[in-house]
């Protein structure tokens, strides 16, 4: 069993890797450093915090100041993460962003160091004595679907260059932020190889086969409620969704041509 965390949160440091070294479970974290030390906020926690504020009207309107997305239908945060994240660019992703700051009169930088969501570089560095990886999780956490090589490959690069400078360690691993196979494209799949990157993690939650694919490692993620619960997440859907892919074939699309 390999326990994994992403996005780099304070509580990583403060209570999972204390309970992780206490009982000795490997883990590895999943580091986007353009958050380190609470200067901005990532994308998903500055819109949750305006729609949980001011609601999803301010969300809507900042979506309508992207210039070619201003028809593009939102309904809950749902529509946000699955849907206009994944198929626009950086660039309009930036607008969207800087528009929400505006309409909704937010100093980003000032509320990110007063949430201290994510860890520090120092906290970072410590996890070493813990003995655990550190890995990339792209620079400013995006999908890759619909972006440019130039910008997958700078979010890919820029990531493990500011990690190994601040480590001092090699990063060796890779996990695809939001965890869809759709984002892992074969273009991208080439350049991980190429920089280094020796595992791959999406979170699809299907079981892994028995002769493990270290290009397309898949992780489970649970909210159980009970031991009951987290048994059937854990021991059962993962099985009955690969079996359910193996009869139907079910492509993988970084896999077409």
């Amino acid at each position: 069993m390999l326990v994994t965390f992403d996005d780099a949160y304070a509580s990583v440091a403060e209570w999972a890797a204390p309970l992780c070294r206490q009982f000795a479970v490997p883990a590895v974290f999943f580091v986007n450093a353009a958050f380190l030390d609470n200067q901005r906020l990532a994308p998903d926690n500055l819109v949750c915090y305006v729609a949980n504020v001011l609601g999803m009207e301010t969300i809507k309107a900042a979506v309508r100041a992207v210039p070619g997305r201003e028809t593009f239908q939102l309904h809950s945060l749902t529509d946000v993460f699955g849907s206009f994240f994944p198929v626009i660019s950086l660039r309009e992703r930036e607008a969207f962003l800087e528009a929400l700051r505006q309409l909704a009169g937010i100093n980003e930088s000032r509320l990110a160091n007063e949430a201290c969501l994510y860890m520090t570089s120092k906290q970072l560095c410590n996890l070493g004595s813990f003995d655990f990886e550190i890995g990339n999780h792209t620079y400013t956490h995006t999908h890759f679907r619909s972006l440019s090589q130039q910008d997958f490959v700078s979010e890919v690069d820029r990531n493990k260059a500011e990690l190994e400078a601040l480590l001092g360690t090699k990063i060796r691993s890779f996990s695809q932020p939001y965890g869809s196979a759709e984002d892992l494209t074969c273009e991208l799949a080439k350049h991980l190889e190429r920089s280094g990157h020796q595992a791959i993690f999406l979170s699809e939650s299907v079981a892994n086969p028995r002769r493990l694919d270290l290009s397309h490692l898949n992780r489970i993620s649970t909210c159980a409620p009970s031991d009951d619960a987290l048994f059937f997440e854990i021991e059962v859907l993962p099985r009955l969704r690969a079996i359910r892919n193996r009869i139907f074939k079910t492509p993988l699309p970084f896999a077409a041509a």
